[in-house]
């Protein structure tokens, strides 16, 4: 039997309430802190086992900054032995089996490195293990069609947890999906029919999750999935994902000119099939991408073709499930956002305010983003009040949203607020906003 490396944390701290509130919730400041002052383990040696400089450790020790990439997640976990269920995790590898023989041979190294090594093989050949557990029917060993309308069919379910949770609360379950996938084309037997089915359906898993990562501020994962779907739906032929991957790409691209050519790439594969919903929504994200560029002309164009498309849209027009959320409510949210990112706010606030007054707080994290634009395009426009009031509304609602999008959108508000501080309302939302 391996014996525990000299890092575990011992079984009465790890039941400890404060301890398992901190685990559940990923405030590792207050497990290290616990760590060193209740099990005499140094911040040196937690720096050291769980590949962390010690200054960050000192630092998230005292309150300030956060864990929050899975990778390392899985990292701090497997160093301090804490089982997988305290963190969201399924059972560690180390929870039921012992490492292999060598494990203990001391040719193989210091233990911490052999066991970033054994984390790092084993996330590399079984990554969907380490998800948390979701009910799954049997996988057919012969896929059928009528079995990959099923699984399409989970993926929607599935898709509906977007729509109220961040990607820090979703990231982990949609990428289990995308593995679990993965697996099934592996060990399977298909039909051509069903095989490229099943392979479309891994493009859509990789946006979706890829989408989840980007929200959770994991950009590199978030680029990685998007190629990967690209490679899925161009092998299965499916031209609207392949389509919807270079404008998820182009979305995130930090050159602007490179981002515009991403999503004129996506709108050329348009065709009279294509539905009315995926029409729009390339369109909408290629007026964001010139928005980004300064290309107002461009931006008109691409939008009047988006609020086209939908105006075509008819009853009963096929749909597929990742673009059925695009309306006219979201053209009008993207129509000012654009219209702010111009600093045109005379036609940015009156769009965005009578969107935002259709947008129900439920959507709360994609709510307090929209309100943003609508700050900003206040400020543009020399109303110091009213962008103060929306920030502060906006506030609110990223309360406990698992995502980074909303701060990072608040933030530069923020700083133009900051110029504003002798306005009452103005300290009260900054005061709020360093709480």
């Amino acid at each position: 039997m391996i014996q525990e490396p000299p890092t575990a944390l011992p079984r009465e701290l790890l039941n400890d309430e404060e301890m398992r509130r901190a685990l559940e919730t990923h405030d590792f400041g207050t497990v290290f802190r616990r760590a060193k002052s209740h099990a005499g383990i140094s911040y040196s040696r937690i720096a050291a086992e769980c590949d962390i400089k010690p200054d960050r450790v000192g630092t998230l020790a005292k309150g300030q900054g956060t864990i929050t990439t899975f990778d390392k997640i899985l990292q701090i976990a497997d160093a301090l032995r804490i089982p997988g269920h305290m963190v969201g995790l399924a059972p560690r590898p180390w929870e039921s089996s012992e490492l292999p023989a060598h494990a203990n041979d001391p040719q193989m190294g210091p233990p911490s490195l052999r066991r970033r090594t054994v984390l790092q093989a084993a996330t590399s050949t079984g990554l969907a293990a380490a998800f948390p557990a979701l009910t799954r029917p049997p996988e057919p060993k012969h896929v059928s069609v009528e079995d990959v309308v099923r699984m399409r069919r989970r993926a929607a379910r599935l898709r509906r947890l977007d729509e109220t949770l961040g990607g820090g609360d979703t990231y982990r379950v949609y990428l289990g999906e995308y593995q679990a996938t993965k697996a099934l084309l592996r060990d399977s037997v298909f039909t051509p029919e069903s095989r490229r089915g099943t392979v479309s359906l891994l493009a859509e898993q990789a946006q979706q999750a890829g989408w989840a990562a980007f929200d959770g501020g994991q950009q590199t994962q978030a680029e990685s999935l998007y190629e990967e779907s690209q490679h899925a739906a161009r092998e299965a032929g499916d031209a609207d994902l392949l389509a919807n991957a270079y404008a998820f790409l182009a979305y995130q691209a930090a050159d602007r000119n490179v981002a515009v050519e991403m999503a004129a790439t996506s709108c050329s594969t348009i065709t009279p099939t294509t539905p009315s919903s995926v029409r729009a929504l390339l369109h909408e994200r290629m007026a964001w991408a010139c928005a980004i560029a300064g290309q107002p002309h461009r931006v008109e164009q691409a939008l009047d073709a988006a609020r086209y498309a939908l105006d075509e849209r008819q009853n009963g027009e096929p749909e597929r499930d990742w673009a059925a959320w695009v309306d006219e409510t979201e053209l009008d949210i993207m129509t000012g956002r654009c219209w702010t990112e111009l600093r045109r706010p005379l036609r940015a606030v009156p769009v965005l305010t009578r969107a935002l007054d259709r947008y129900d707080d439920h959507h709360a994290r994609d709510k307090a983003l929209y309100l943003s634009w609508l700050a900003d395009a206040y400020l543009a426009a020399g109303e110091v009040e009213e962008a103060a009031a929306v920030t502060n509304r906006a506030l609110d609602l990223s309360i406990g949203v698992a995502s980074v999008r909303p701060r990072q959108r608040l933030a530069p508000v923020l700083d133009q607020l900051r110029q504003h501080q002798g306005l009452g309302v103005v300290q009260d939302v900054l005061k709020r906003a360093t709480a």
